[in-house]
């Protein structure tokens, strides 16, 4: 199954916050800094160590 990377985001994002109860800036912070990874060199290092 694929899952759009946005999506996915925004369901980690909500678990999150509604789990563990960070601050807001905290959660953005990681989201924006997931997604700028995710589009960067190092996509295909994190790609091997997830799978």
């Amino acid at each position: 199954m694929d899952v759009p990377l946005w999506l996915a985001l925004a369901a980690v994002g909500y678990l999150g916050v509604k789990l563990i109860r960070p601050p807001f800036w905290l959660v953005l912070v990681l989201l924006l800094g997931g997604y700028l990874i995710a589009d960067s060199l190092l996509a295909p290092v994190i790609d091997t160590a997830v799978k």
